[in-house]
């Protein structure tokens, strides 16, 4: 808003004063531009996703028709005990070939071994863990293995939790107590 002094001034003497204005600020447009920007910010950020992971657990309806089969060859069973260790086994557990006892700090090498192994074996087929918690296990065992299982982006889809110690089979409960990683 400009203005401009159209008098004549010549009636008083001849000196020209300019009169003072206030000064005014229009906003409007920056009120504009802030709800642009909060909008398009709005719009374009993507919302953080959870980190949850999926896990399959046992279906307790055994006439479901839509069960899977799984070849005992292709599942790696693994079984959580006290004291911080993992008692694994592939397939289907028998006195010939007992489970292999390893620490947290061994079970991503064994991993990534059976992880190979089943898909050089069943023609690029992915491995399918079962985990089993037991009575003597931690919460952080278990979280411990699911870490593992998503360090070496094993069994992607969802592993199978087994978290129902009546579920445990005899050998299993035989071999850990032999071992010392039962209660």
């Amino acid at each position: 808003m400009a203005e401009l002094n159209t008098g004549g001034g010549g009636d008083k003497g001849g000196k020209v004063r300019s009169k003072k204005q206030s000064t005014r600020v229009d906003l409007t447009a920056m009120v504009d531009l802030a709800f642009l920007l909060i909008t398009f910010f709005m719009l374009t950020t993507s919302l953080s996703k959870p980190l949850a992971m999926d896990i399959a657990k046992p279906d307790k309806d055994i006439k479901d028709e839509n069960r899977k089969e799984l070849k005992a060859s292709q599942t790696m069973t693994i079984l959580l005990g006290k004291n911080n260790k993992i008692a694994w086994y592939m397939g289907v557990p028998s006195p010939n070939t007992p489970p292999t006892i390893e620490g947290f700090g061994d079970i991503r090498a064994s991993l990534l071994k059976n992880k190979q192994e089943v898909k050089e074996k069943m023609g690029g087929k992915d491995i399918v863990i079962v985990i089993k918690p037991t009575d003597g296990s931690t919460y952080k065992n278990f979280v411990d293995i699911m870490d593992e299982l998503s360090i070496t982006k094993t069994n992607i889809n969802a592993p199978a939790i087994d978290d129902d110690p009546a579920h445990l089979m005899d050998s299993e409960k035989d071999f850990m107590r032999a071992q010392g990683i039962l209660k």
